[in-house]
């Protein structure tokens, strides 16, 4: 008699909070380093994951990442790129691509598949991870995510709005920003009052 699969049920990434891992990574200046989940805590953090070191879409991503890289550390930010490649791929790929040789900020290898595992963004038939963004806040607890097919790449100038409004959502609780919130507009505060009002 065969045995019937029941499907797994999956934990809700969004509130919840990153789960233990421990890897090897590259840093320009710094060479090889290791990154755990503990570093994430007080501060926050922007993880982008992609699917190979020397593909096509990926360098185009990781730069224009870089480029925002200043900004986001304005905001008091830590960016960390992820693949499934090892530490040593991804020095090896900032040796070569000129692309590769600007970005600054923490490249983790994952050839365990553990923390793309944990992301729920590890595609289990190419052992490759998707384009998954994830911003964490100072308790390790996950505030946005987005994921994208292999084929369209991200724009990273849309974290900074996302970036500020759960900053001001954490820093004033009881308000949420509404959509297309900038820095200096209003807030809602949500109460009976505001029922069918909106």
């Amino acid at each position: 008699m065969t045995q019937q699969l029941q499907p797994t049920v999956s934990r809700p990434l969004v509130g919840s909070k990153v789960l233990p891992f421990k890897a090897q990574a590259f840093q320009k200046d710094k060479g090889f380093i290791e990154v755990t989940d503990q570093d994430l805590l007080g501060k926050w953090s922007v993880i982008c994951f992609y699917p190979a070191d020397f593909t096509f879409v990926c360098p185009t991503e990781l730069e224009d990442l870089q480029e925002h890289y200043a900004e986001l550390k304005k905001l008091g930010v830590e960016v960390y790129s992820v693949s499934t490649d090892t530490h040593f791929v991804h020095k090896a790929w900032h040796d070569a691509s000129e692309a590769i040789s600007k970005v600054e900020y923490i490249m983790i290898g994952d050839p365990s598949h553990t923390i793309s595992r944990n992301f729920q963004v590890l595609d289990e038939e190419t052992g490759l991870a998707q384009r998954g963004t994830f911003i964490i806040d100072p308790d390790g607890v996950i505030q946005a995510v987005e994921i994208n097919a292999d084929g369209i790449g991200r724009d990273a100038s849309t974290l900074i709005g996302k970036i500020k409004a759960a900053q001001y959502v954490r820093e004033h609780p009881g308000e949420v920003c509404p959509a297309k919130w900038q820095e200096t507009g209003e807030t809602l505060k949500p109460s009976l009052d505001l029922v069918g009002k909106i």
